[in-house]
């Protein structure tokens, strides 16, 4: 057996598919709000009988491979690799073209340079001091296990000599972002060749799957050749820092657990918080937040918090992540750390587990953490105050799109600063939201779509008749079905579909199984696994007897849409005869037309 069809027998498809977005049962389906494009009603349909799914929005479809490939934006081996990992199966006939692709090459050397880093770190000598500095911060030995915390000596090439006796080639060691080569360097020797990570602490960056695909470093001791405090892996073909959320692969079962994730700054945060118990805490790793982030934390849960620092680089940046956030519709609050309880979440936890528990509980909502930032300044009884304190809110509630909602915060700055609820709706109307707004998921913009090919109506009304007749095909009766009816059907894009219904019909061998194997088509998806899927979406509460009335009714129609298209068609080509005066075609023609009355 492949190592596809083993993949595919252990892997249940509406289980995997469950772990990117919400499903519920339908039939003999499930459907859900389809991944890869915005709707408002569920089109996303999956038969686990059948291991497809298919949207009927976007007309993407296809198996575990195909669906994994779309979303996480893999190639075919990549995918592979993947769900054999998550099947437990060891990869045999593929193995050589799995280990072909760079990116997985990159992802060995990075699982490698992790364990010998962390090696370092547990068990030599000159990583003493390094350990002292972990432990004394609050680190157990479980967590630095868990999170595979190392520490590498400052020495120029050590990894990559390492790395090299290993097998690997230089290339692969440059692309991966762990070596760096000099200008001079020479690919014989090696020489010119020396290791980004020297004296330094270092913190493995996983993807949600697991996979080791960067690093950041934190330097031990601090010199002015040490260079940052903090370094991190350079963009690479498997890492990109504003696709990748630092402990998300230890997070998200909390996350979806708890129904939130918490965004902080540091990843000594995420990791302190994950070690007294506050497992659904995540970070960006050496970024500000994007909407890739944002897009992988929707996965789990739609509700977020972010706790970021009190500075104003602090505020600035919880701004702009408030904004990314509510864009693609997620509830948000604000985890607001008081100066006096410490500058960060690490702080709070090593005085008082209690209190960070306590500040999560109480996370305030995005608009009374907007007025309490506001009316941090003390003068109101200044007019240019109120002023600056105005421009600073009204923006804010204007993005409000709910009439209530927005009266009550336009009720209370009126309060607050003492000036009439007329005076600042007239200045709240001289903001352009234009360049910056958010409306409620129900009814933000779109975004952009692939343009689907457009679908004539004869077109949909033989897709439906082809969908019920699938799903009960005793209805299907040739004799019902006329002249017009059969070129209709035959010359459609579904024509090889309903030759065969007919043929099987005629033979006595209609079924399911022998129709799907007469339209295979050796792609992922085939017609009649996608209109079957379409049938359990349209007509799942029917019976037999309603099923054969409505074909009857969709027979009519396709033929009475047939004759309007042909009508038109002749219609056209009889004005192109009479352009070229073609007597004898012209003839031909004008016969054909009067044949359809």
């Amino acid at each position: 057996m492949s190592d596809t069809q083993q993949i595919k027998e252990k892997i249940d498809i509406v289980e995997l598919i469950s772990e990117y977005i919400s499903l519920k049962p339908s039939g003999i389906n499930h459907k859900g709000l389809c991944p890869f494009h915005n709707e408002k009603s569920p089109s996303f349909m999956v038969n686990r009988e059948r291991q497809s799914w298919h949207c009927f929005g976007c007309n993407k479809g296809g198996d575990v491979f195909t669906f994994v490939e779309e979303i996480e934006g893999l190639d075919f081996v990549e995918s592979l690799r993947l769900l054999a990992k998550k099947a437990g199966i060891e990869l045999t006939t593929l193995q050589k073209d799995v280990h072909k692709s760079q990116k997985n090459r990159i992802k060995d050397i990075n699982r490698l340079a992790a364990t010998f880093y962390h090696n370092f770190l547990i068990k030599m000598a000159p990583a003493q001091e390094a350990r002292d500095y972990l432990l004394n911060r609050g680190m157990t030995t479980d967590t630095l296990e868990k999170w595979q915390v190392g520490y590498v000596v400052d020495q120029w090439d050590l990894l990559t000599k390492y790395m090299l006796k290993k097998g690997h080639s230089i290339d692969d060691l440059v692309a991966s972002g762990l070596t760096i080569k000099r200008d001079n360097a020479n690919p014989q020797t090696f020489k010119g060749f020396y290791d980004r990570f020297r004296g330094r602490i270092i913190f493995p960056i996983q993807n949600v799957h697991g996979d080791v695909v960067g690093f950041t470093a934190r330097v031990l001791k601090e010199s002015k050749d040490s260079g940052g405090k903090y370094i991190n892996t350079p963009q690479t073909l498997v890492f990109d820092k504003s696709q990748v959320v630092f402990g998300l692969y230890h997070a998200k079962n909390a996350i979806r657990a708890e129904k939130l994730a918490i965004f902080v700054e540091g990843q000594t945060d995420v990791i302190s918080c994950h070690q007294a118990g506050s497992s659904n805490v995540v970070a960006t790793s050496g970024t500000a937040l994007t909407q890739g982030h944002i897009k992988l934390i929707k996965r789990y849960s739609n509700n977020i918090a972010f706790c970021f620092d009190a500075d104003s680089a602090g505020i600035d940046a919880a701004k702009r992540a408030i904004g990314i956030a509510l864009e693609e519709g997620l509830n948000v609050k604000i985890i607001r750390i008081a100066r006096e309880m410490g500058k960060d979440p690490d702080e709070v936890i090593k005085k008082d587990r209690a209190l960070w528990t306590s500040l999560v509980e109480n996370a305030q909502d995005v608009m009374s953490w907007y007025f309490q930032i506001a009316f941090q300044r003390s003068d109101l009884s200044n007019p240019k105050i109120k002023q600056e304190i105005a421009n600073e809110l009204l923006p804010e509630i204007k993005k409000i799109p709910y009439a209530v909602e927005r009266e009550h915060w336009i009720q209370e700055l009126s309060n607050r600063v003492g000036v009439e609820i007329s005076v600042l709706k007239d200045e709240m109307a001289r903001f352009d939201l234009k360049k910056e707004t958010f409306q409620p998921v129900s009814e933000k913009k779109k975004a952009p779509q692939v343009p689907l090919k457009p679908q004539k109506r004869s077109d949909l009304l033989i897709e439906r008749f082809l969908s019920i007749t699938l799903k009960y095909l005793k209805t299907f009766d040739s004799q019902q079905i006329s002249a017009k009816m059969d070129e209709a059907l035959s010359t459609s894009s579904f024509g090889p579909l309903y030759l065969a219904i007919k043929k099987g019909y005629n033979d006595g061998q209609l079924s399911i199984d022998i129709l799907r194997e007469s339209c295979d088509q050796k792609t992922s998806e085939n017609p009649v696994d996608i209109l079957l899927l379409r049938a359990d979406l349209d007509f799942s509460d029917y019976n037999e007897g309603i099923a054969q009335e409505e074909s009857k009714k969709l027979l009519f129609q396709i033929e009475r849409e047939w004759e309007k298209e042909r009508r038109k068609l002749l219609e056209s080509q009889i004005q192109s005869a009479e352009s070229a005066k073609d007597k004898t075609r012209l003839d031909e023609l004008m016969r054909a037309l009067i044949s359809l009355d």
